[in-house]
C-alpha cells in the first residue's frame, strides 16, 4: 500500500493580518510536507482561513464593511503573504466556501440524527476573544488568562453536543495511542483536563437574534454553528468528506499542526466530535510553543507583532526559514528578537556551511580548472565521512518525522562542521604545494558530494539556495533514493561547476547596538554585573543522567548519557574525581542546553552539567534536583 502523509495548519482567524507566529506554523508545516515529498511519500497540504464568528462581525462592522467583504480581505492576505514566501500548499479553505459549509451541515444533521445533539439552556463565564464559554476552574481571577479580560456572562437556550458521553473513550483511546498527542507534556494536558473532572457538554450553537453571522444549523434555521465546530471540520471538508477520494487517500495519515493556546478545541473537542461522527481519529496533534518578545507571547494585543513578509525582505526567505524551525524546540516556548537571527545566519550559514562552500568551490577553482575531479587512489578519511552522512542523515529523518525539526537539523550541522574539519585536516593547500595531486583530488570530491547530499536533505528548508548548489555542482537534484544520495557518489568527474558568489552574507548587527554591547561589555568588565537579557541566553535544563562511564585516560571525566526531556545528549562531565558512575546514574541535574558542542578525549560533549565549589581549591559538588521537578523543565 502506498503511503500517504497529510499536514495541516489550524486555519486562522481573519480578525488580524498575518504575523511571524502564523509564518512559524506554516513554515513547520510547508517543510514537512516538503520533507514528506523528498522521501517520495505522497504528501498533501492544508492551510486556510477562519471566517465566522463574534469577533469577525464586530471587525467588520468597525471597518463599516460587510462580514464578507471584511473575510475576503484578510483572508486574501493570509493567502498572498503564503505565496510571497514560496508556501507550497495543496489546498485553501475557508470557512465560507460552499463545499465547507455543505459538510459542516452535514455532519451536524449526522451527529444530530445519533441523538448527540440536544436543546437546552446554560449560563455561564462568556470570552470574546476565545469566543467560547469558560469554565471556573479556567478562568484566573475571574479572567480569561488567555486575554486576561474579564468574561460576560450570558444565559440562553442552545444546542449541545455530548461531548461528556465520549470521555472515557477519549481517556481510552490516548492511553492506547500515547504519541496521539505530542509532544508528552500537551498529552499529558489532555489527560489531566480529562481526568479532574466530567466534561461538560459542548455548546455548539448561537441564537441568530444575537449573531447571524455564521452557517445555519441544519435542523433549526433560528441558529447559527458554533465557530469552533464549524471551524474543525474544515480538516475533512476540504478532502471532499464523506466521498471524496482524498479524504479516502489523505485522512488515515492527518497530522494537524497547532500553537498550545488552542489544545482544548484539537485534543478535546475535535476528537470527540470525529467519534460521534464515526470517523476514525486523525493520526498526530503536534503541538508547538509560544514565540516570545522580551519574555512576552506575541500577539497583536500587545502590540509585539513581527510580519514575516517584512522579516523576508529584510534577511532573506531561506535564512529565516532556517532560524525558525532551527531556534524552535517543538513543544516550547522560542525567544524571538533579530540578534538571534543575525547570529543564526552568521555562524550557522555563513560561518558552517556557506564558508565550507565557498572554500571548496575556491580550491575546486584554483587546483582543477573549476571542474569536479575523479576520486585518487588514496582516499583515506573518505569511509568515515560516509559513515557520517549516513548517521546525521538517518537522526535528521528520524527527528524530523517526530516533528522534533531543531534537533534533526543539529544532526546536519554536525556533518558540515565534520566537512570543514576534515579541511583542516587534510589541509588541501599543503597537498597542492606538495604535488600529492592523488589525494587532494579525493579531498576536493569528497568535500563536493558531502555539500551536495547536504544540499539535498536541506532542500525543504533552503528551499531557493539549495537549488542552486545543485545546479552549480550540475548534479539531477533531489533523489528519493536515500542509499544512492548517501552514497557519496554522485557527481559527475570532469563537470565544470558553476558559479555561486556569496550564498550567505555575513550581516553586520546596527551600529547603535554594537555600541550598546560595548558599552555593556565594558560595565560587565568594571562592575562583574551581568543584566537579564545575558542571562536569558543561557538556556538550563533539568535533565536525567541515564548512563554514566569513565573515560579511558582520565581521572577526572566521566562521560554521561542524559535524558533533557526532547531528546538523549551526551556531556564530559569533569567530576570522576568525586563521584562514581553509580553515584549520578538515575540523579537529575541541570543542564546548559544551549552550550555549543565541544570534543574532549575523543568525546563530543553536548553540553554541561552544573556543579558548585567555594574556590578553586575544592572539589565540585554537582546540583542535583529534585525528582518532583520534571525533565526538561528550564530554569528561570
Amino acid at each position: 500500500m502506498e503511503r500517504t502523509f497529510f499536514v495541516t495548519t489550524p486555519i486562522y482567524y481573519v480578525n488580524a493580518e498575518p504575523h511571524i507566529g502564523h509564518a512559524y506554523t506554516t513554515i513547520l508545516a510547508d517543510f514537512i510536507y516538503r520533507f514528506n515529498l523528498s522521501l517520495g511519500i505522497d504528501s498533501y497540504f492544508l492551510t486556510g482561513t477562519d471566517e465566522y464568528g463574534d469577533k469577525i462581525f464586530t471587525a467588520a462592522a468597525e471597518k463599516n464593511m460587510t462580514p464578507q467583504d471584511y473575510s475576503d480581505k484578510i483572508s486574501g492576505k493570509f493567502r498572498a503573504e503564503w505565496d510571497s514566501i514560496d508556501i507550497k500548499y495543496s489546498d485553501f479553505i475557508r470557512t465560507t466556501d460552499d463545499r465547507h459549509k455543505r459538510i459542516v451541515q452535514y455532519v451536524l444533521q449526522k451527529i444530530y440524527d445519533k441523538g448527540d445533539i440536544y436543546f437546552g439552556s446554560y449560563g455561564g463565564n462568556y470570552c470574546m476573544g476565545c469566543e467560547r464559554f469558560l469554565t471556573d476552574k479556567e478562568m484566573v481571577n475571574g479572567k480569561c488568562p488567555d486575554h486576561n479580560k474579564e468574561t460576560q456572562y450570558i444565559e440562553e437556550k442552545n444546542y449541545f453536543f455530548k461531548m461528556s458521553k465520549y470521555q472515557d473513550w477519549l481517556l481510552d483511546y490516548i492511553d492506547k495511542n500515547p504519541d496521539f498527542i505530542r509532544p508528552e507534556r500537551y498529552k499529558n494536558e489532555v489527560l489531566s483536563l480529562l481526568r479532574s473532572d466530567r466534561l461538560e457538554d459542548l455548546c455548539i450553537s448561537r441564537p441568530t437574534s444575537r449573531l447571524t453571522w455564521g452557517i445555519p444549523l441544519p435542523f433549526d434555521n433560528n441558529f447559527v454553528t458554533y465557530v469552533w465546530f464549524d471551524a474543525l471540520i474544515n480538516y475533512i471538508s476540504a478532502l471532499g468528506y464523506p466521498d471524496g477520494d482524498k479524504f479516502k487517500k489523505y485522512w488515515s495519515a492527518a497530522q494537524h499542526i497547532i500553537a498550545k493556546d488552542i489544545l482544548k478545541p484539537h485534543g478535546i473537542f475535535w476528537p470527540t466530535m470525529l467519534k460521534a461522527a464515526d470517523i476514525e481519529p486523525y493520526t498526530h496533534l503536534n503541538v508547538h510553543g509560544y514565540w516570545n518578545m522580551d519574555d512576552a507571547k506575541m500577539s497583536k494585543s500587545l502590540g509585539n507583532v513581527v510580519t514575516p513578509r517584512d522579516l523576508i525582505n529584510k534577511y532573506g526567505n531561506d535564512q529565516i526559514r532556517y532560524f525558525l524551525l532551527k531556534e524552535m524546540t517543538f513543544g516550547l516556548d522560542a525567544r524571538f528578537n533579530e540578534d538571534l537571527i543575525i547570529d543564526k545566519i552568521n555562524f550557522d550559514l555563513a560561518n558552517d556551511f556557506g564558508n565550507l562552500i565557498n572554500r571548496t568551490f575556491n580550491m575546486a577553482g584554483k587546483f582543477f580548472s573549476g571542474k569536479i575531479p575523479e576520486f585518487g587512489n588514496d582516499n583515506a578519511g573518505r569511509d568515515d565521512l560516509v559513515a557520517g552522512i549516513k548517521k546525521s542523515a538517518e537522526d535528521y529523518i528520524l527527528f524530523c518525522s517526530k516533528f522534533q525539526i531543531s534537533i534533526g537539523l543539529e544532526r546536519l550541522w554536525e556533518f558540515i562542521r565534520s566537512l570543514n574539519k576534515y579541511i583542516d585536516d587534510t589541509k588541501p593547500w599543503q597537498l597542492a604545494k606538495d604535488n600529492n595531486t592523488d589525494k587532494l583530488s579525493s579531498v576536493i570530491r569528497n568535500l563536493l558530494e558531502g555539500i551536495y547530499g547536504i544540499s539535498v536533505l536541506l532542500s525543504s528548508v533552503l528551499i531557493n539556495i539549495s537549488p542552486q548548489i545543485i545546479a552549480a555542482l550540475n548534479a539531477a537534484g533531489a533523489s528519493s533514493n536515500l542509499d544512492a544520495l548517501l552514497s557519496m557518489n554522485n557527481l559527475t568527474s570532469g563537470t565544470v561547476l558553476g558559479e555561486l558568489g556569496i550564498l550567505f552574507p555575513k550581516i553586520e548587527k546596527a551600529k547603535p547596538e554594537a555600541k550598546a554591547e560595548s558599552d555593556k561589555e565594558k560595565r560587565m568588565n568594571e562592575t562583574g554585573l551581568i543584566d537579564i537579557g545575558d542571562f536569558s541566553k543561557v538556556d538550563i535544563r533539568v535533565a536525567k543522567v541515564i548512563k554514566a562511564e569513565r573515560i579511558d585516560g582520565s581521572d577526572k571525566l566521566l562521560y554521561l548519557t542524559v535524558d533533557a526531556g526532547q531528546e538523549q545528549r551526551n556531556i564530559v562531565a569533569g567530576i570522576a574525581h568525586v563521584y562514581s558512575p553509580e553515584d549520578v546514574e538515575g540523579k537529575k541535574i541541570l543542564l546548559v542546553f544551549n552550550l555549543k558542542p565541544a570534543t574532549l578525549f575523543g568525546k563530543e560533549s553536548q553540553g554541561m552539567l552544573l556543579a558548585a565549589k567555594k574556590s578553586n581549591k575544592d572539589k565540585p559538588q554537582v546540583i542535583f534536583i529534585d525528582d518532583t521537578i520534571p525533565i526538561g523543565a528550564r530554569l528561570g
